[in-house]
């Protein structure tokens, strides 16, 4: 490949074309860093409203050590994989310890929760330091450009890395991967450095990467009860996710009554089905607790419990 020229084409592209995303606006390693966990498995346009607000109420790391878990999980609540959200804070209290945000690839990487990517995406967007950072977006351009799946993905990385400008061509790599050379339909007509591309000269756009087999979706169906008594409504904590409040499933003793609504919501493999009923009676489990209803919208829910409130509303 003719890296220099596939460098100054892409970094021109990106300089020009590249979407106006808040964490783009600074150089703050804690707000890259935000971001960074935030943008794992998870939309860049989803994750938006939630970085802004979640750097609202947390600006520095300081803070976010500081936070109560329950604070915490409620400013994540709804970007899902919550380890990354304990993560971040085991991480803001290392900072702590340190006394400022690590400014080496080393040291960052040393960070809870943070692997190669994030290290390397963080030590070049915000110290400039010269270290590729491998997503799936960069993977398959990696692998598009040499025309193979047999590619070091890491070498060529490596290779490709602009020294000059590592945080941009980073940047820039995954924003063609987001943008142009997307999984299916790749624009090879919008790119940039389609003319050096291996995978456009041979055809094989729609072959790399080679697809992944899907694992099957196990369909699994679930009752929540709602219990009322004198404006509050019974929660337990949350079987999915530790430091979260659920409806609870049915338990000893209650009675069912009319069903307020069902919905799905799929988990990894897993495909729930639930149905939300009235109920009454019961031994209470002892784990359970009365929230006010006016309350709970201030409590750490996933997105299912939130799912479930949802058909309270409409009742």
């Amino acid at each position: 490949m003719n890296y220099p020229a596939i460098r100054k084409a892409l970094l021109r592209w990106f300089h020009e074309e590249q979407r106006d995303l808040p964490w783009r606006r600074t150089r703050d390693p804690y707000a890259i860093w935000i971001s960074e966990i935030m943008l794992q498995q998870t939309r860049v346009a989803a994750v938006i409203p939630y970085y802004e607000r979640f750097l609202r109420r947390f600006p520095t790391f300081p803070e976010l050590a500081a936070a109560p878990e329950d604070d915490l999980l409620t400013h994540w609540a709804g970007l899902g994989y919550y380890s990354r959200a304990r993560n971040l804070q085991k991480a803001a209290r290392q900072m702590v310890g340190l006394g400022g945000f690590p400014r080496e690839h080393a040291a960052i990487l040393e960070l809870s929760g943070v692997g190669d990517y994030t290290a390397g995406a963080v030590a070049s967007i915000a110290f400039g330091l010269a270290h590729p950072a491998i997503d799936g977006n960069v993977r398959r351009v990696v692998m598009r450009m040499a025309g193979s799946a047999d590619v070091s993905i890491e070498d060529e990385a490596e290779a490709l890395l602009d020294r000059n400008e590592p945080g941009a061509w980073n940047q820039a790599l995954m924003e063609l991967g987001a943008m142009i050379c997307v999984p299916r339909g790749p624009k090879c007509e919008e790119c940039p450095v389609a003319k050096w591309c291996g995978a456009k000269a041979a055809g094989l756009q729609a072959e790399l990467p080679p697809a992944k087999v899907k694992a099957k979706l196990i369909r699994k169906d679930r009752t929540l009860v709602v219990v009322r008594k004198n404006g509050n409504i019974l929660l337990v904590p949350s079987p999915r996710v530790n430091g979260f409040w659920d409806l609870p499933e049915p338990f000893e003793g209650v009675r069912l009554g009319a069903t307020l609504g069902t919905f799905r919501h799929a988990i990894t493999t897993s495909q729930y089905v639930f149905e939300v009923r009235e109920a009454v009676g019961g031994r209470i489990p002892e784990d359970a607790r009365w929230w006010d209803e006016k309350e709970l919208y201030q409590i750490p829910f996933g997105t299912a419990s939130k799912k479930a409130l949802a058909c309270l509303q409409r009742v």
